[in-house]
């Protein structure tokens, strides 16, 4: 039995103690949260658990194995490093650290002590990321020429992050799982509209060695909420909508053929380009909470002392791509180079995906 303290019970705390609840094997020892009220609400819900305002406890208590940290970016880092210090397994809830360093610290914290360090990367957990991964994989698209994502909705305004780390970290995150490349410099624009608060709309583009590109939208003052992505090859494309009900993933048969034509003996060519359409395919997904299927994983991982999906070194990845996206940021789009050997480091895909349970 592995027992779980939870620290934060404010937006994504709920939805964590509730997937921990339902799994066997697990137990929540204990939640912790400042707010009086959300303590109360806690207990309310969860009168078996340990509730309190102090982490400490939870850092503290013996039959706590694993910690999970749902609290704003800013708190992050020495939260985790409390709990790997104090013996206990960490996840992290995204973005995983406010500073590159900081990540760094806290993997070499989990790699001194033993533990497992993961980070709430949920997207990557989701059947239909795991499926468009199997599809990349597997070579059919042909050539990688894009990544394109839109993640646009009304809200939530957060107070303590701009809309690169509350919005892109996810679509950040997806595309380093599912792409073998790594980019090598970002450039950011973007805007605040609302008095006092952080940016609200942000378009980021990342260059990559190879003769790719990727794009990210992200807004939080959209009237409709959007969350699509296409990814196109030389052989096939897919569109990737996550507000649909049944077919989220579908891959098309189509995009272009460049020949050449002209006169041999003259040495005179043109290229032709003709377009090629051909059928569409939606695969079959399984319809489980992603969360649920993240958490079993994390749980696994202790277990077995294995190597999480969405480890340290993926929040790290993540985490400075957003740092470099800020600079470039607050240059008005200046080009941010990042390091061409950490871009050139071993690939996520490369590596043998755990089993997801």
């Amino acid at each position: 039995m592995i027992g779980v303290g939870i620290v934060g019970y404010g937006y994504w705390g709920p939805n964590l103690v509730r997937n921990f609840a339902e799994i066997p094997g697990c137990r929540v020892i204990g939640i912790s949260d400042l707010r009086p009220d959300r303590v109360a609400l806690a207990q309310a819900r969860y009168p078996g658990a340990m509730v309190t305002t102090n982490c400490a406890e939870l850092f503290d208590d013996p039959r706590v194995d694993a910690v999970v940290v749902a609290t704003p970016v800013s708190s992050h880092y020495p939260l985790a490093l409390a709990a790997l210090r104090a013996g206990k397994h960490v996840l992290v809830e995204k973005p995983f650290t406010a500073t590159s360093e900081q990540a760094l610290r806290l993997i070499d914290e989990a790699d001194r002590t033993g533990r497992v360090l993961a980070v709430d990367h949920t997207f990557v957990y989701t059947p239909a990321v795991q499926k468009i991964r199997e599809i990349v994989t597997s070579g059919s698209l042909g050539q990688i020429y894009y990544y394109d994502s839109v993640r646009v909705n009304l809200g939530l305004f957060q107070h303590d992050v701009n809309v690169i780390w509350d919005l892109a970290v996810h679509d950040l995150s997806i595309m380093d799982y599912v792409l073998a490349a790594r980019p090598v410099a970002v450039t950011a624009t973007g805007l605040g509209h609302v008095p006092g608060k952080p940016e609200n709309i942000a378009y980021l583009t990342l260059l990559f060695e190879e003769n790719v590109i990727a794009h990210v939208h992200i807004n939080w003052l959209a009237p409709v909420k959007l969350r699509r992505t296409l990814i196109g090859g030389s052989q096939k494309m897919i569109v990737y909508d996550d507000l649909e009900p049944s077919e989220k993933v579908k891959v098309y048969d189509k995009g272009i053929t460049v020949t050449e034509n002209g006169d041999a003996q003259n040495g005179k060519y043109q290229l032709l380009v003709g377009y090629r359409a051909g059928d569409m395919w939606a695969p079959q997904l399984a319809v489980t909470e992603a969360l649920g299927i993240e958490l079993r994983h994390f749980l696994a991982c202790i277990e077995g002392r294995e190597t999480p999906l969405s480890d340290g070194h993926a929040g790290l990845r993540n985490v400075r791509i957003l740092e470099a996206a800020t600079a470039s940021l607050r240059a008005r789009g200046r080009v941010v180079e990042l390091d061409v050997d950490q871009a050139r480091a071993l690939p996520v895909m490369a590596r043998q995906s755990p089993e997801l349970v």
